[in-house]
């Protein structure tokens, strides 16, 4: 694993923070919350209900662009709701941040329909995704594809991302790839798939999770879950030099009451991955 400059005490990966829970302050105090942090930037929602509507981003994302490089952070990549190359606001929302130097979005979701076949679908959304790899490569932009668990969920089991993604550039369009969704999805193997999958790479999303009795996934902190250990041991081994994105998604994110529980958890979980990088 590349090493690069961060703003904690262990040199290491650059490291952003995702800020959905904090829609309710203002982008400077977005920018000293998670500059005192020790983050290197954020994943921004740049999506309807986030921090800036897809429609207002070429009025209010370089607001918040200048609102973080007064602090020293990035936008390392905003979450969108892009995933159609002919919608008008896909074009506005990647040429405002190329224009801002922002070089990472992550897409919307595709769904499988299971009543049909599987295959079929992903050969049939290959066009969509090809002439959006191609709208990313005219802006200088890299999209990326989180892998999400679920039953429906393209991607859920990650072997579909290398197929959906074939004889695309990496840098057009990579993955997002998010332990714990590999976890849930894939149990004790999800080193196989990230061994399949690791070509592809350019983003790492990092959170726990714990199995309830009503077998449904819940997110914990990070280091009190599922989440092995050896994920970060083969992360450093491998050729990956992309930055690591932190989840925490085990506070309710939409009650601006919990703003300084969700800092001081970001901020226990930042130190917990950076042991985890720094032990492995």
């Amino acid at each position: 694993m590349a090493q690069s400059s961060s703003k904690g005490s262990n040199p290491g990966p650059k490291i952003c923070v995702f800020t959905k829970p904090f829609n309710s302050l203002t982008f400077d105090q977005l920018a000293n919350h998670i500059a005192d942090l020790g983050f290197d930037g954020i994943e921004a929602p740049i999506r309807k209900g986030g921090h800036i509507e897809p429609a207002e981003a070429p009025d209010k994302l370089p607001e918040l662009h200048e609102a973080l490089t007064k602090r020293g952070l990035e936008i390392t990549l905003m979450t969108t709701d892009i995933n159609d190359p002919d919608d008008p606001l896909t074009e506005k929302v990647i040429r405002t941040a190329a224009t801002l130097g922002i070089e990472r979005y992550r897409m919307k979701y595709f769904r499988y329909d299971l009543s049909k076949d599987i295959h079929s679908q992903i050969t049939a959304m290959q066009p969509q995704v090809r002439d959006l790899a191609a709208m990313n490569h005219e802006f200088g932009m890299q999209g990326l594809y989180q892998n999400h668990a679920g039953k429906d969920y393209c991607g859920a089991p990650i072997w579909d991302l290398d197929l959906l993604l074939k004889g695309i550039p990496k840098s057009d369009l990579g993955v997002a790839y998010d332990i714990r969704h590999a976890t849930v999805e894939g149990g004790t193997s999800w080193p196989i798939t990230w061994k399949m999958i690791e070509h592809r790479v350019a983003m790492v999303y990092v959170k726990d999770f714990v199995w309830k009795e009503t077998s449904r996934p819940a997110n914990v902190p990070l280091g009190e879950g599922r989440v092995a250990k050896d994920f970060f041991r083969m992360l450093r081994k491998s050729k990956y030099d992309g930055p690591i994105s932190l989840h925490e998604e085990y506070l309710d994110h939409r009650d601006p009451k919990l703003v300084d529980d969700h800092l001081s958890a970001m901020q226990r979980d930042l130190a917990t991955l950076q042991s985890m990088l720094a032990e492995s």
